[in-house]
């Protein structure tokens, strides 16, 4: 595909490439807003990007616009597709800009236009008779759109304020062949299947409450899943070297001003008055990290510092990015902060990816790495940021992995790795980061003492695995669909006596098992046993446990398993104890 850059220049970029699908799709956003101004020429513009995973453009339409709508749409943009339509880019002063949009009515451009620059050069892409104010980049053409879907309608405000005008918005994906559509619209429907809301609620793992929007309850299965991640990832630590530390949820404004955080971060943090004085919750670890580190003297000995810490942060999100565990208010964020010498670098960092390498592993996550570069709005000096970035693809190379380039999303005071996971279905989740950083250590003035006898600053690597606890949860239950691994399971056996006849033996059998530490329930309800396993299945036990009168005489179980049937494979009657060791072997094991 060619791809018109807002400079005129014309590069080439396959569908399967980032630049290329960010094109394809943003040039579909726009073939949507034409065939709107088409179908419904009243019609108000607002914004409309590419996504991640495809379009979106938000409208204010004249009339109460519906799904029902869609298809009389998604046809015209078809048609529109195919005419091959050219598109050309132009560049305009601001003046002209806001005098076309005044003339087309677009008063959401208008504003857009009054708030940049006035020396800026802005751009307008067309097609056919529709012209956009855009920076692009686009596709040369509307003809390799061969096929669309509208997906659905939502309520947007405009620039994401509750206090602006309410607009609809539509998404859409499209694709250069029918079978890629085939394909996602296959791959959605499975996504529907194994929405994490839907399975946390069926399961009984947490709770999404009025009384705390983004604030998740986590109810006992849930809880149980937590905390086996948190021991998981505190045996690894243990044995990599981290020590742990806890440091407090509330802190002054003082800090949140040494740290950069009020000044970069203000926006997003929750804050408080005590004693007349300013305090936030934090929204990130590292500042107590921080003023741990500098409690007491430290050598060059010292160093590696590697400290970690499972801290609960709180960040004000707008109400209507909230998801599920996806997107939250409040979470546990598995960080670590390595405090190191410029020689331990690359070690320190191919550390990390060896620990990533394994953690992801371990729920069958490959992964793909982003490296980020300086934003706009940071911190330190050219040098420093060089040489930061520099080290990070050094670490990359390294270790024989490769990375792609997201320009400018490093985070304000260093340049990072963002490590993205794919699932059982193809998705990516963006989890892991690294980020390496020079200016904090400068800012709080952290030292220690060098081999030569002299004061020398530590370099700081931020690093988390799980990302968010709460999210890796989230995307734990799409990626099983609910059905954890043993070891992960919140309930591993069920115990299901045949009548009410044998619940006695059946709390025998489950009373030795959790002796065992093995998570065990009894369905003591007067159901058919046929029910019972019904329900066990689609609770997503691995083991059921039958017993009858076979089984009390012999002092064994029946077993079914979970997925047996895909297998055909089945334990039969067994011993407790030769189910015990099974069991026993795999949770071990990790399995």
């Amino acid at each position: 595909m060619k791809v018109l850059h807002r400079n005129g220049e014309i590069t080439t970029s396959d569908f399967d490439e980032k630049e290329g699908k960010k094109a394809f799709w943003h040039t579909s956003a726009h073939v949507l807003a034409q065939a709107v101004k088409h179908l419904y020429p009243d019609t108000k513009c607002a914004i409309g990007p590419a996504t991640d995973n495809g379009f979106y453009y938000d409208f204010a339409f004249s009339f109460p616009f519906s799904e029902e709508n869609l298809p009389a749409l998604e046809d015209e943009m078809k048609r529109l597709a195919r005419e091959s339509l050219s598109l050309q880019v132009q560049a305009v002063s601001r003046r002209e800009a806001l005098s076309y949009m005044e003339n087309a009515k677009e008063d959401f451009k208008q504003e857009l236009i009054h708030e940049l620059p006035d020396h800026e050069e802005l751009t307008f892409y067309r097609q056919g008779d529709y012209t956009e104010l855009c920076a692009g980049p686009h596709l040369t053409n509307t003809s390799p759109i061969k096929a669309v879907k509208l997906l659905s309608v939502a309520g947007a405000y405009w620039r994401g304020d509750e206090k602006n005008q309410m607009l609809t918005r539509i998404y859409g994906i499209s694709f250069p062949k029918a079978s890629d559509l085939e394909d996602y619209l296959h791959r959605l429907e499975e996504a529907k299947a194994r929405d994490h809301r839907r399975l946390g609620k069926e399961l009984g793992l947490f709770a999404l409450l009025e009384e705390g929007p983004g604030f998740p309850f986590f109810l006992p299965k849930g809880l149980i899943i937590k905390n086996l991640l948190i021991e998981y990832w505190r045996k690894l630590h243990t044995r990599e070297g981290y020590v742990e530390i806890s440091t407090p949820m509330i802190m002054n404004r003082r800090l949140w001003e040494t740290s950069g955080h009020w000044e970069y971060y203000r926006e997003t943090m929750y804050t408080t008055t005590i004693d007349e004085t300013d305090f936030a919750i934090r929204p990130m670890n590292c500042p107590g990290g921080m003023l741990v580190y500098k409690l007491q003297p430290r050598s060059y000995q010292d160093l590696p510092m590697r400290m970690g810490e499972l801290g609960l942060v709180h960040r004000h999100e707008k109400s209507g990015t909230l998801h599920g565990l996806m997107r939250v208010r409040c979470l546990t964020q598995d960080d670590a902060h390595i405090f190191m010498t410029e020689q331990q670098v690359q070690d320190e960092i191919q550390g990390v990816m060896r620990l990533i390498d394994e953690v992801y592993e371990r729920f069958g996550f490959s992964y793909e790495i982003e490296l980020s570069t300086r934003p706009e709005n940071s911190i330190g000096s050219d040098e420093e940021w060089e040489l930061a970035t520099k080290a990070l693809i050094d670490a990359v190379s390294g270790m024989g992995k490769t990375y792609v380039i997201n320009e400018g999303d490093g985070a304000f005071y260093g340049p990072k790795l963002d490590f993205h996971l794919r699932d059982s279905i193809g998705r990516t989740w963006q989890c892991g980061t690294i980020q390496l950083d020079f200016q904090l250590p400068r800012r709080f003035g952290i030292e220690y003492m060098g081999a030569d006898g002299e004061k020398h600053r530590p370099i700081m690597l931020h690093r988390v695995i799980f990302g968010s606890i709460e999210r890796f949860i989230g995307i734990l239950i799409e990626h099983y669909a609910g059905k954890f691994p043993l070891w992960l399971s919140p309930v591993q056996v069920k115990v299901l006596p045949v009548s009410d006849k044998y619940l006695d033996y059946a709390r025998e059998v489950a009373g030795q098992l959790r002796k065992q530490d093995i998570r065990t329930e009894i369905d003591e309800r007067d159901e058919k046993l046929g029910y019972k396993i019904r329900e066990a299945r689609l609770d997503r036990v691995p083991y059921m446990l039958i017993v009858g009168e076979k089984e009390k005489c012999s002092h064994t179980v029946s077993v079914r398993q979970r997925d047996a049937e895909a297998d055909g494979q089945e334990p039969g009657e067994i011993t407790l104890e030769e189910l015990a060791e099974l069991i026993c072997n795999s949770v071990d094991n990790l399995q």
